[in-house]
């Protein structure tokens, strides 16, 4: 099959996860029914694999946040001193489904 390269990369494309999605291994050495007994193999395959690492201890995100970055999420970003504190919080807006072809008809 011969095609143009604007729908040859559209195609391919359609193959690409957007941003924030992850591929699932359904299949492999990842494969839930033997994942283990797998997994085991691997790493006693791989010489330096075989010891198991260090465990990282339960952190709060904003705890693991400010181990990385050195920065506090409580902190006003603008001067730095002042403490941020929860205020109001924003819900999703819950979008009804509509027959309108255009998403911005509001009507």
């Amino acid at each position: 099959m011969t095609l143009e390269a604007e729908e040859f990369i559209r195609r391919f494309l359609m193959h690409v996860l957007p941003d924030g999605f992850q591929k699932i291994r359904y299949f492999g050495f990842m494969a839930n029914r033997r994942r283990a007994a797998n997994l085991a193999l691997c790493r006693t395959l791989m010489p330096d694999a075989a010891e198991t690492p260090p465990a990282l201890g339960v952190n709060d995100w904003k705890e693991r946040y400010r181990e990385l970055t050195g920065e506090d999420v409580h902190l006003c970003p603008a001067c730095k001193q002042g403490r941020m504190r929860p205020v109001q919080e924003f819900k999703p807006l819950e979008r009804a489904l509509t027959t309108s072809a255009n998403p911005d008809d509001t009507s």
